[in-house]
């Protein structure tokens, strides 16, 4: 008889069912969780876009803060101004109120003028008529009169006659003198106040000028500051409008996450309890897993301090002594070399040199108010 084949013990065979088990569920445990290391690589893109619009916001509202700030500041700036303006504004209607009066003077005199000529061409005709007929006329002489008189009474009124007519005569021509008199002079005042009128217009424009120039100026400032907030606070609101969308992507990839590790532990688990029933009592494995000024426009200064200062006109004294296209006090005017007693009394040439040396090369930004309204240090 042959021996019999002898038979491989039972648990022998139950140890490499249970490790094709286990690597069995270990391939269904990577396979589970690739989409969560997908989703892993996902939330990281996501989390470093949320970081990167939340250094955004930081730095738009720093900026913002930054504007309001200058807003803030530019307000009492302006309020400044607009008191000049309004100093400004006052000085010119005083000038249109000269100016009404002297154009009624004006239309006064011209209507007296008009007047003393007609009297004068009216005294010259009759001056004119009785000199053509006393010339026409034989002259009478006093022994004409006493031989051509027929009696003493006759004689007298014939001598009295003679004497009335001179005397007519010479107040005629009295009159005349005294007339071409009072038109020449009332020719003088009309001119005089022409020649007013003209400076009281000249200067007029001027302050409309300058108004138009400090309006201009402040309109132009405000307008770009509350555009440049307007821009960075729709910048800012879109940002965080990305933020919210990418905190809510991101919470949908998380929740997905936690899901799918519990499904994957849930598998696990049952895959070993599966491992250990066919194992038949044998022992089970267990593993672990882890998880930023110079001079411009042809000004000696910037011409933005020129503009905001006189609105680059040549302005008379205002209610400090400043004058001129550079608002420069009779003091300063003075004591940096200028010429005459105010600047607004000397060319524009002389202006310009006086400015430079006092604005020198900016040490002397300070000496303009408008300086810092337009953001000049």
């Amino acid at each position: 008889m042959r021996s019999p084949v002898p038979h491989p013990p039972r648990a022998a065979l139950a140890v490499p069912g249970a490790l094709a088990a286990v690597a069995a569920g270990a391939v269904v445990l990577v396979l589970v969780l690739a989409p969560v290391v997908s989703r892993a690589d996902q939330l990281g893109t996501l989390k470093s876009q949320l970081g990167s619009q939340q250094a955004r916001q930081r730095g738009l509202a720093a900026s913002i803060s930054r504007l309001n700030a200058s807003i803030s500041t530019l307000d009492g700036q302006i309020a400044l101004v607009r008191r000049r303006e309004a100093a400004v504004n006052a000085e010119l209607v005083q000038r249109r109120a000269q100016l009404a009066k002297v154009g009624d003077r004006l239309a006064s005199e011209r209507a007296r003028l008009a007047m003393l000529r007609r009297r004068l061409a009216a005294a010259r005709r009759l001056l004119a008529a009785q000199l053509r007929s006393g010339y026409e006329a034989d002259k009478p002489n006093l022994m004409t009169v006493v031989l051509s008189s027929h009696g003493f009474q006759q004689l007298l009124t014939k001598l009295s006659f003679l004497g009335d007519a001179q005397h007519a005569q010479q107040q005629l021509i009295a009159v005349i003198v005294g007339a071409k008199r009072q038109a020449t002079q009332a020719a003088r005042r009309l001119a005089a106040l022409r020649r007013t009128d003209a400076r009281l217009a000249h200067e007029t424009a001027v302050q409309a000028r300058a108004l138009a120039g400090m309006n201009a100026l402040l309109g132009g400032r405000e307008q770009a500051l509350a555009r440049a907030r307007s821009a960075q606070a729709a910048a800012l609101a879109a940002s965080r409008a990305a933020s919210r969308r990418l905190q809510g992507r991101i919470s949908a990839v998380e929740a997905a996450q936690r899901a799918a590790a519990r499904r994957a532990a849930a598998a696990a688990a049952a895959r070993a309890a599966a491992a250990a029933a066919g194992s038949s009592g044998s022992g089970g494995a267990s593993g672990t897993s882890g998880t930023s000024a110079a001079p411009s426009g042809g000004w000696a200064i910037p011409a933005a301090i020129v503009m905001c200062e006189s609105g680059g006109q040549n302005l008379p004294p205002n209610s400090a002594g400043a004058s001129g296209y550079y608002q420069i006090l009779p003091s300063t005017w003075k004591l940096f070399g200028g010429t005459g007693p105010a600047a607004y009394l000397a060319s524009l040439s002389e202006q310009s040199a006086v400015a430079a040396r006092i604005w020198n090369g900016g040490a002397g930004a300070s000496n303009w108010v408008c300086a810092a309204i337009v953001g000049i240090h």
